[in-house]
């Protein structure tokens, strides 16, 4: 979602201010996080020749003067791999093969060692993005869960921007949902994309849940054990021990560790356990009788 930017500022220059902002380039954006292939060097070749006597010499990394009185300014750029470009101006009718290949032979040269000092500094790209670099991601939901992420009246979807500062926008592709969050930093983005996944995230028969008793009923309590998934947690799965009554068992808003142990197929109700989170006691042995 990204549009990518780099600006190179040159201050003072002696030499190729494009190979130095190649080097440069390639440095800020690996330090950014941005995934490219690798490090790319770039170095000007240059090259001083005589007609008459067909005598040449090809010169690395050219200064100002070189460039300015010298036959050739090659530029070459690449990875350790290969080469990515190639530009030359020549003052003269043309090169031999063999001059062409000499000046890329010693531009490969020139680029391994440049790679290996901007290795030094580093290497590869950051493994992410700085950490106030605005974020966007995209969580693709089911048609069906939309609403549940947008709330009655939009009101989900507003306390979780004002909860974690992000923007969510959310809108309908086919028989997709596509949910859109644009955060300004990590920390918000991370707050924002919990939020939703623990609205549309599905409930597994066998997971342990941390929920938080919502109501109570004679038979047992209702327990929202995800973001607004309840279960019914029956008063004969709070304890091993047999309950006769839910007075002063469980209060409203407790915490409570339960395990999700069946979905109903017909209605999609859930049914919770504690008791099986809880070691089960010991059978007590009988005591014979006289």
């Amino acid at each position: 979602p990204y549009t990518i930017r780099l600006v190179s500022d040159i201050l003072e220059s002696n030499g190729s201010s494009s190979m130095a902002t190649v080097c440069a380039g390639s440095l800020a954006l690996m330090d950014a996080g941005i995934k490219i292939s690798g490090p790319v060097s770039g170095i000007a070749m240059g090259m001083i020749s005589d007609s008459t006597t067909k005598k040449y010499a090809i010169l690395s990394d050219i200064l100002g003067d070189e460039d300015h009185l010298g036959d050739m300014d090659f530029k070459v750029t690449g990875t350790e791999k290969g080469i990515t470009a190639c530009q030359m101006d020549l003052k003269v009718d043309g090169l031999t093969y063999e001059v062409l290949k000499e000046a890329l032979d010693q531009a490969k040269e020139g680029r391994a060692h440049i790679l290996n000092e901007m290795k030094k500094t580093l290497a590869a790209s950051k493994p992410d993005l700085k950490p106030h670099t605005p974020r966007a991601v995209t969580i693709v939901i089911d048609k069906e869960l939309i609403g549940a992420v947008i709330g009655p009246g939009g009101k989900v979807v507003q306390d979780i921007q004002k909860t974690t500062g992000a923007t969510v926008v959310i809108e309908e592709v086919g028989n997709k949902g596509i949910v859109n969050i644009f955060a300004n930093n990590q920390e918000v983005m991370d707050a924002a994309v919990r939020r939703v996944k623990a609205i549309v995230a599905v409930p597994e028969v066998g997971e342990v849940y941390n929920g938080v008793v919502k109501s109570i009923m004679p038979f047992g309590a209702f327990v929202e054990f995800m973001p607004g998934k309840d279960g019914l947690l029956h008063i004969s799965e709070i304890k091993w021990e047999r309950l006769e009554t839910m007075d002063g068992v469980m209060q409203v808003g407790e915490e409570v560790k339960v395990k999700l142990v069946e979905v109903d197929k017909k209605t999609g109700k859930f049914r919770l356990s504690r008791k099986v989170l809880l070691a089960k006691p010991a059978a007590k042995e009988e005591t014979p009788s006289a």
